[in-house]
């Protein structure tokens, strides 16, 4: 055997070997920078859109999902308790939402694209505290005149289910609609105006 014929066999080795762990490292840094075109979970979180299904909310019922780092409150109005959104207007201080925040198709005593479900930003309009969903009836600790609604433990600031706040309460203004549309029957988009597909 010739000097020349293990060089060649070792070369053709090294070269083998020197292009395989080439290509892995080629890899090794394609693969993180075409991971970084991608936003991350914290960016995604910041705004964009979620979808919940509403589909198992009963009557009377909340759920809380998250976005944008913020409660929303998802409830399910019953018949009656959408009869009592009119029974007290006098004693809110906004009852036709001309101050509050939210989205140009939100209309009504409701609140609402679709009346029986309210989607609110959990967050008092005073300091940010989170309002308690309280739906019972002439609850004892809130009166015998309340009708269901949100009563922030913080300072005392009470809304009804439409997140219309009380008069002589410390927050300023109604509970914030974000933007939101309806995808189906059991699908609700939070953070899409109606209309965006």
């Amino acid at each position: 055997m010739s000097n020349d014929d293990v060089n060649t066999g070792r070369r053709r080795f090294l070269t083998a070997a020197t292009s395989v762990v080439g290509a892995a490292g080629v890899v090794g840094v394609a693969v993180p920078f075409v991971k970084s075109w991608n936003p991350s979970a914290k960016a995604k979180a910041a705004g964009a859109p979620v979808k919940v299904d509403i589909s198992k909310i009963k009557p009377g019922e909340m759920i809380i999902p998250e976005w944008r780092g913020k409660p929303v409150y998802i409830v399910h109005r019953s018949a009656e308790e959408l009869d009592a959104l009119g029974q007290q207007t006098d004693r809110l201080a906004d009852p036709e939402s001309q101050r509050a925040d939210q989205p140009d198709y939100i209309e009504g005593a409701a609140r609402a694209i679709k009346p029986e479900y309210g989607i609110y930003v959990g967050l008092c309009t005073h300091l940010g505290c989170a309002p308690k969903f309280r739906p019972e009836l002439g609850a004892a600790d809130l009166g015998a005149d309340w009708l269901g609604g949100f009563f922030c433990p913080c300072h005392g600031s009470r809304f009804d289910l439409a997140g219309r706040v009380y008069k002589g309460v410390p927050a300023p203004t109604n509970l914030v609609v974000p933007p939101y549309r309806y995808e189906s029957d059991k699908v609700v988009v939070i953070g899409e105006d109606q209309g965006v597909a």
